[in-house]
């Protein structure tokens, strides 16, 4: 396992990481047993970084996440969750006041087992008034930092132009990382254009989803997937293209995504402790470069014919 740091956060995190949507049932149903048998194999097995969300399974997962942390030295890792996005009865629920959000640091710390909180997130600010999270999120975060409640604090979002834009109007030194997610990976480098300017600004880079939500599994999409057609079908090509080669798919992604050492650490989700296992052990092996260029121009090649014939 390899280690790198945070932005300036001095959070060594391991380049894998461990996400805990999956222990509040986010993508199937989990048994609490065996999610919380998957966060013991993580830390065991070298993986410090551990990223959650009170919107995950509506508090499930911080619940879940919470029984297993009581097991574990609280120096044994770095814990993150969110704030912004929260879920009531089935229902999603969006708040970005300052209020809600110191509120929810403190509940998810109850819910979590612990009494600080290595880096506070503002949870998809997409979904925000970009002003609201630079006025009163941001600042309300800010103040628990202050405090010691919590240690760093960053946003989250899949459109890496809101992160910039609100890096680039908050005062230096706010926001620490942003976590960005299917934006560097073997279908999608996008993430690429932004690191300059990221670490121009001490921040640290958290990447998440390898697979691409499913795009780069043999288990495939899920029916809520956003990518369109002729995306899926092009992932799909790659995917028969490792399977010829004897080589998962999901294995190349993972080693692709943990393999570029500007970006601190990629999270994958997983309540199975002997995917967890296996994915820490793709991780320890570097890619085959040959087989990653062949399948970014797999897919480059079908996106072309799709949009030459649309």
């Amino acid at each position: 396992m390899k280690y790198n740091e945070i932005g300036k956060t001095g959070m060594y995190v391991s380049n894998l990481s461990f996400g805990a949507s999956s222990l509040g049932g986010v993508f199937h149903e989990a048994d609490e047993a065996r999610s919380m048998e998957a966060v013991f194999a993580a830390v065991e097995n070298g993986i410090n970084f551990i990223d959650v969300s009170p919107y995950y399974g509506h508090y499930k997962a911080e619940t879940v996440l919470g029984k297993a942390l009581k097991e574990i030295p609280r120096n044994k890792y770095y814990l993150s969750t969110k704030v912004g996005r929260y879920g009531e009865n089935g229902v999603n629920i969006w708040n970005y006041s300052g209020k809600c959000a110191t509120e929810s640091v403190y509940k998810s710390m109850e819910r979590l087992n612990v009494d600080y909180i290595d880096l506070i997130n503002v949870h998809d600010i997409e979904f925000a008034d970009l002003h609201q999270v630079i006025h009163e999120t941001l600042p309300a975060l800010v103040e628990l930092r202050n405090k010691g409640i919590v240690k760093h604090v960053g946003i989250t979002d899949l459109q890496l132009e809101n992160l910039k834009w609100v890096v680039e109007h908050s005062a230096s030194g706010t926001v620490e990382s942003i976590l960005n997610f299917c934006h560097y990976s073997l279908n999608d480098e996008k993430l690429n254009d932004y690191l300059d300017y990221f670490e121009s600004k001490n921040i640290g880079i958290i990447n998440a989803s390898p697979l691409s939500m499913g795009l780069l599994s043999q288990r495939g999409v899920p029916e809520w997937h956003p990518a369109p057609e002729a995306l899926v079908k092009a992932c799909q090509k790659a995917v028969q293209h490792c399977m010829s080669k004897n080589y998962p798919i999901e294995k190349l992604a993972i080693q692709y995504s943990t393999g570029n050492p500007r970006i601190a650490t990629t999270l994958f989700s997983s309540a199975n402790p002997d995917n967890v296992l296996k994915n820490i052990a793709y991780a320890e092996e570097p890619a085959d470069r040959n087989l990653v260029r062949e399948v970014q121009e797999i897919i480059g090649k079908q996106m072309r014919v799709s949009w030459a014939n649309s």
